[in-house]
C-alpha cells in the first residue's frame, strides 16, 4: 500500500464494531500539581542580586593557577549544573592546561600513579573537543599488559577512571578494557563499602557523568558536594541558588504548559493514549535547562507530547485504513483533511497544526522563520515512517535488519527532536545548519540508533505480548538464527559503537557550532536515562517520578 501526498482523501468507513488494541498504560500522575504555581508569586530579585554577587566571586577564581587545582574546580563547576555562567573562563582554563601539558596529544603532567588526577585531565580535555591520546594510562598497566590490581584499592582513582572511559572513539582499545576492568571491580567493591560510597558507585556503574542530564547530576551532587569537608562555601551557595532560581522558572513553564496540555483534553478524547505532559517536559528539560531556552523548552515539550501521542496511534489503536487518512492528510498538511479523519483523529490533527502555526509566530518574530519547513518536513517523514511500521505489522512481515534500522532512524522521531531542539537555539541555528540535518550527519543518524535499539529492547516483551510489529531484536534472531539473549548483545554493542560515533563528532565539530551538537548528545543522554532499564517515559511511576520530584518540586535547602 503506497500512499501519495496527491491522492485523493475518502472518509473511512464505520468502525463502530472493531476490536482495537489497548497498551492500557497508566493514567497521568501529576494531576494539575504544576498549573498551581502560575499563580504563586516570583520575588527573586534579592536572590539574583546574590546570584551576581556569588558569580563575579567564582569568576575571579578561574584563573590559571595549579593545573590540579584548576582541574578540580572546573569539575566541581561543571557538576554543580553551573558550567553556563562561565564558559569563557572554563575555556581559556582548559587551554591553558593543554598548551602547557600537553604534548603531542599526550598528558605530560608529572603525576607519577595519580589515577584519579590523570583520568580526570583527561576526561575534561576530551569532553571539550581536545584530541587527548589514551596512551597516558599504559602506565598503569602490569608486565602482562592488563590494568593491575593494585588499582582496585583506590576507590577514587577507579570512579575517575571508569568516568573517562565514555569519552572513547572508535579504535581504543585500552579504553575499552579500562571500562571493563573499572565496572566489574566497582560492582564487586559494592558489597565491601560503606552504604554512602557503595550508594555512590551504584549511582555511577547506573549514569555514568557522560550518559546523564546536567540537571540531575547537579541536584545529585549538591548534596554530595556539601557533605565534602573541603568545599567551597561560596560556589555550594552559588549553586543552591541557582538551581532554585531556574527550577521556579521551570514550574512556571511547566505550569504554562500544563494548561494548555489540559486545554486539549486529550486524557478523555484520547484514553488510549499515554498522558505524559510532565514527563514529555523532563525529557526536554534534559536537551537544555539554561533560563534563556524557554521558547525552546515550550515548542520542544509540546512536540513530544503530540508525537507521543500520533505514536499510540499507530501502534495501538488506529486502523490501516485510518492511518493511511492520517498520513495522507500530515503530507497535505491543509485544515480542510480533517473532514475525512475518525473523530479522535480529528483532534490530534488540529492540535498539530496548530502548534506548527504557534511555532511559525514564534520563530518569525525571532527571525528564523525558515526553520519552520525543516521541521515540518521531519514531522511529515516520522508519520511516514510510523504508517510503514504499521503496513509491516498489518502484514505480518519481518525485514531484515538493514530494512528496520534504515526505518528505525526514521521513526525513532530523533531527527523531528533534533530540528526542534534548534529552533530554541536562536540566529546560530542558520537555514545551513537545517540544510546539514537534512543530509543525515553522522551524530544524528548515532543518536537515532541509540533512541531505536535502547527502546527496543527494554520495551520489547511488553510490545510483543500486546501485539506489535517485529522490533531489532525479532529482525536480528530472524535474520541470524541467534537467541533472544544473542541478538540482544549484538544490539547493545551497536549502541556502544554509536556512542562512539557521537564522540568522535564531537571531536570534529567544525561542521556545526558545538552548541548545537550538544543538544544531540542531550538527546542520547536522556534516552540512557529514561531507557536504561526499562521504558521509564511510558512507566513514570518509579524512577522518572522520583528525578521529577528532585529536579522540578524540591528546592535546594540553603
Amino acid at each position: 500500500m503506497t500512499v501519495s501526498a496527491t491522492s485523493s482523501l475518502v472518509a473511512p468507513s464505520t468502525t463502530n464494531n472493531l476490536c482495537r488494541r489497548s497498551a492500557n498504560y497508566h493514567p497521568d500522575i501529576w494531576g494539575n500539581h504544576f498549573i498551581q504555581y502560575l499563580s504563586e508569586p516570583m520575588e527573586l530579585d534579592e536572590i539574583m542580586k546574590q546570584t551576581i554577587m556569588l558569580k563575579e566571586k567564582v569568576r575571579l577564581r578561574l584563573v590559571p593557577r595549579n593545573p590540579l587545582r584548576d582541574a578540580n574546580l572546573i569539575d566541581s563547576i561543571q557538576r554543580l549544573g553551573l558550567y553556563h555562567h562561565f564558559e569563557l573562563e572554563i575555556g581559556e582554563l582548559l587551554q591553558h592546561i593543554h598548551n602547557n601539558y600537553v604534548q603531542n596529544g599526550t598528558v605530560t603532567l608529572n603525576l607519577n600513579q595519580d589515577l584519579q588526577s590523570i583520568a580526570l585531565v583527561f576526561r575534561l580535555l576530551r569532553q571539550h573537543g581536545y584530541h587527548i591520546l589514551p596512551d597516558v594510562f599504559e602506565k598503569f598497566k602490569n608486565e602482562k599488559g592488563n590494568f593491575s590490581e593494585t588499582l582496585v584499592g583506590d576507590v577514587d582513582g577507579m570512579l575517575s577512571l571508569y568516568e573517562a572511559t565514555h569519552m572513547r572513539i572508535h579504535g581504543e582499545d585500552i579504553l575499552d578494557e579500562a571500562l571493563s576492568f573499572t565496572s566489574s571491580h566497582l560492582e564487586t567493591m559494592t558489597t565491601q563499602l560503606s552504604l554512602s560510597v557503595a550508594t555512590k558507585i551504584n549511582h555511577s556503574l547506573k549514569r555514568p557523568l557522560f550518559k546523564n542530564l546536567p540537571r540531575l547530576v547537579a541536584r545529585d551532587y549538591i548534596s554530595t558536594y556539601e557533605e565534602d569537608p573541603s568545599h567551597d562555601e561560596t560556589l555550594l551557595l552559588l549553586a543552591k541558588l541557582d538551581f532554585n532560581l531556574l527550577q521556579k522558572q521551570h514550574q512556571k513553564e511547566l505550569g504554562d504548559i500544563s494548561k494548555w496540555w489540559k486545554h486539549l483534553d486529550f486524557a478523555t478524547k484520547l484514553p488510549f493514549a499515554r498522558n505524559r505532559i510532565v514527563e514529555a517536559y523532563f525529557w526536554t528539560l534534559g536537551v537544555y535547562f539554561e533560563s534563556k531556552y524557554s521558547l525552546g523548552r515550550k515548542i520542544m515539550t509540546k512536540v513530544i507530547s503530540l508525537t507521543s501521542v500520533i505514536d499510540d496511534i499507530y501502534d495501538n489503536y488506529g486502523t490501516i485504513e485510518e492511518l493511511q487518512l492520517f498520513t495522507q492528510a500530515i503530507q497535505r498538511w491543509d485544515i480542510t483533511c480533517m473532514d475525512f479523519l475518525p473523530e479522535y483523529m480529528k483532534f490530534c490533527y488540529k492540535a498539530v497544526l496548530d502548534v506548527f502555526e504557534e511555532i511559525e509566530h514564534d520563530t518569525v518574530k525571532e527571525g528564523i522563520g525558515f526553520c519552520v519547513v525543516y521541521v515540518k518536513n521531519e514531522m511529515i517523514r516520522l508519520v511516514q515512517a510510523y504508517f510503514t511500521e504499521a503496513k509491516w505489522f498489518s502484514s505480518n512481515f519481518i525485514p531484515t535488519m538493514e530494512e528496520y534500522m534504515a526505518l528505525g532512524i526514521a521513526n525513532s522521531g530523533y531527527y523531528l527532536l533534533t530540528a526542534t531542539s534548534f529552533i530554541g537555539m536562536g540566529c546560530i541555528a542558520t537555514e545551513e545548519v537545517f540544510k546539514w540535518l537534512t543530509n543525515n550527519p553522522k551524530i544524528v543518524n548515532a543518536s537515532s540508533i541509540i533512541c531505536r535499539i535502547m527502546n527496543d529492547i527494554v520495551s520489547n516483551e511488553f510490545e510483543q505480548k500486546r501485539g506489535h510489529g517485529a522490533s531489532s531484536i525479532e529482525c536480528y534472531m530472524s535474520q541470524h538464527g541467534v537467541t533472544r539473549e544473542d541478538a540482544i548483545n549484538e544490539l547493545s554493542r551497536q549502541v556502544t559503537n554509536a556512542w562512539k560515533d557521537i564522540n568522535e563528532e564531537l571531536l570534529d565539530s567544525t561542521k556545526v557550532p558545538k552548541p548545537l551538537l550538544m543538544r544531540v548528545l542531550n538527546l542520547s543522554r536522556v534516552i540512557h536515562v529514561l531507557y536504561k532499564d526499562e521504558d521509564c517515559y511510558t512507566n513514570s511511576q518509579g524512577s522518572t517520578k522520583n528525578d521529577i520530584i528532585s529536579i522540578l518540586m524540591n528546592p535546594c535547602p540553603i
